[in-house]
């Protein structure tokens, strides 16, 4: 299938993400004062949509803490500047296995928890968006591995739906895009869809263009697609990902960098994927038209 370049593109910026990246950059965020604050400015330098992890405030460790997420997105609402929130909904499905004779129990900082509870801060919160990590995978380093029964994704899928909030469908191997798929054909996420091929991700996924394409000329026409890489790829991966017919996404939940040993901020690595895009020659587009382009609900 020949390349179909995307000339109307968003830009998410996903702005602290989980890993353990606020000990190596003081760049990334940690309190929800911070986070808050990186989202407007990314949001100032180009992005349409702001992706939320929250942090303890103290250790800048991942957390679940409805609170946090609360705080974030209050304090961003009440903000000048307009912006589409997707809140994580992929936290609590983290199994860290013991020994390769003993893997159980597992060891103590598993996060491992129900539908129910994974949900209840986007409840709370209230975004437009929020994210289903679409599958299981071993997961970068040791002995993680990032679990998502089907069972657990038909229950959350079915959540987000019937609380109005679009799911975007995290897909970090090609079975995760087939079941997004079925989760379609089941009715249990609905028009427009919207994916985020999560690529170059240990053990996903690699980011190599001929894996990428054989992802997206897998997305039927009618869906929304961004794409993304992590690392050295990831000031790359906007020309690829718009010239592959997607949208872009950058942030230091992906990438700590703007430049051979340059710590970079949210809002420079937007700033950077933005004249990426538009040296291309597409538009960018804005919040209010990605709301209109998806059917979000602001709230």
């Amino acid at each position: 299938m020949p390349l179909s370049m995307n000339r109307e593109v968003f830009i998410t910026c996903a702005v602290t993400g989980a890993a353990d990246t606020a000990s190596k950059s003081r760049h990334v965020p940690r309190s929800p004062e911070e986070i808050a604050k990186a989202s407007i400015e990314a949001a100032k330098a180009g992005a349409a949509v702001v992706h939320i992890h929250v942090r303890d405030p103290q250790t800048g460790a991942p957390s679940r803490r409805n609170d946090l997420y609360k705080e974030v997105t209050d304090r961003i609402r009440q903000a000048d500047t307009d912006v589409v929130l997707n809140i994580t909904a992929g936290m609590g499905g983290d199994l860290i296995f013991g020994s390769v004779e003993q893997p159980f129990p597992v060891a103590p900082h598993s996060d491992f928890v129900g539908a129910s509870e994974r949900f209840a801060h986007i409840l709370e919160c209230t975004p437009e968006i929020c994210t289903l990590d679409n599958g299981t995978m071993n997961f970068e380093l040791g002995d993680y591995v990032m679990t998502n029964p089907p069972s657990t994704l038909r229950a959350m899928a079915k959540m987000m739906t019937d609380f109005g909030v679009r799911p975007e469908i995290e897909v970090f191997d090609t079975g995760h895009l087939w079941f997004a798929k079925q989760l379609v054909e089941e009715g249990l996420i609905e028009d427009p869809v919207l994916v985020q091929l999560c690529m170059g991700i240990p053990w996903g996924a690699p980011d190599d263009l001929s894996t990428l394409m054989a992802m997206v000329n897998t997305i039927p026409s009618s869906w929304t697609f961004s794409a993304f890489s992590i690392g050295r790829d990831a000031l790359a991966y906007p020309a690829a990902a718009v010239l592959a017919g997607g949208n872009v996404r950058v942030g230091l939940e992906d990438n700590l960098y703007a430049g051979k040993g340059q710590f970079a901020t949210n809002a420079q690595l937007v700033e950077k994927a933005a004249n990426v895009v538009e040296n291309m020659g597409a538009r960018i587009i804005g919040p209010e038209e990605v709301r209109r382009k998806l059917k979000l609900t602001k709230r």
